[in-house]
């Protein structure tokens, strides 16, 4: 017998890639539950499928940065004193003549270490799989994962960011989404701003100023960092301290705390000074959820 839930959750993560760096993601789970009937009739009760299957998905994946830790780009070192673990990543951005990198370090929370040389949907699907069967029934026999991309026929664009005023998991200084953006000129949608934006943010971190530190305020060390070339982050929350140094040239730098709803708005600010029409922004954060800001 076999059970299915389309839709279970979306993951909204980040990950790291060998030719885009730091890419942001939203992917949709179905699951499907091969197994015996229970004592009630059932392979599971779908209550308990939504609730804790989707909590084993969010606890590993959901809004951390999924490191390919067998690729030769990645270097981890834990380190048990601070009870942090750092992450040192190159990456050949297309085109770029030179190798780029990013340096985190962070509570171990914050990374899902996939035993791939890839972040894919196949890699993670594997990785969610082994993770999934010790939280079976006895009834079930195996599980089967789904990931996929949400259909959008308009520009989007992948970004990161972290959130450490958020109680929960959106502190976490690298997680993303897939969004789209939605911009209405004088009431009509405006093909030529939505992908102005696609591009501006394509693969983008969004940073915080006042999250922004120099070089020599991090608590770990890199050769490879400089103030001239990097982004140099760090903040205090409740999961614990998270830093990091993204190079300059990956990031868009904002006054204000980067939610859906500032994002929005610093998309709104940004386009009334470069066109007079009446302006509505819909921003997207990953999958079905968002802001608008409109003129009254």
């Amino acid at each position: 017998m076999k059970l299915f839930v389309n839709d279970l959750t979306v993951m909204d993560f980040s990950y790291l890639c060998p030719t885009r760096g730091m890419v942001g993601e939203s992917w949709i789970v179905d699951i499907l539950l091969n197994g015996g009937l229970n004592e009630e009739s059932m392979v599971q009760d779908f209550g308990k499928v939504k609730k804790e299957l989707k909590h084993v998905i969010d606890e590993y994946v959901d809004h951390k940065l999924v490191v390919p830790a067998e690729n030769q780009c990645t270097t981890i070192t834990h380190d048990d004193s601070n009870e942090r673990v750092q992450v040192d990543f190159s990456y050949q951005h297309d085109g770029a003549e030179n190798a780029q990198s990013m340096h985190l370090y962070c509570p171990p929370e914050a990374y899902a270490f996939v035993y791939s040389d890839e972040v894919n949907m196949s890699s993670v699907t594997e990785y969610l799989k082994e993770v999934i069967k010790i939280h079976l029934p006895e009834n079930v026999h195996s599980v089967e994962l789904f990931l996929r991309e949400e259909v959008i026929p308009t520009d989007f664009y992948h970004y990161t960011h972290g959130l450490k005023k958020h109680d929960g998991n959106c502190q976490r200084i690298a997680h993303g989404h897939r969004s789209k953006v939605l911009v209405f000129e004088d009431g009509k949608e405006s093909e030529t701003w939505q992908n102005y934006w696609a591009k501006r943010w394509a693969d983008i971190y969004i940073g915080t100023h006042e999250d922004l530190v120099t070089s020599s305020e991090l608590s770990f060390q890199h050769d490879n960092i400089n103030d001239e070339k990097y982004y140099c982050f760090k903040y205090e929350a409740s999961q614990g301290e998270f830093e990091m140094a993204i190079e300059k040239q990956a990031c868009e730098i904002i006054e204000t705390d980067s939610t859906v709803e500032c994002l929005a708005q610093f998309m709104f600010d940004e386009l009334k000074t470069m066109t007079d029409v009446k302006l509505e922004v819909r921003a997207f954060e990953g999958v079905g959820k968002g802001a608008i800001v409109a003129d009254e």
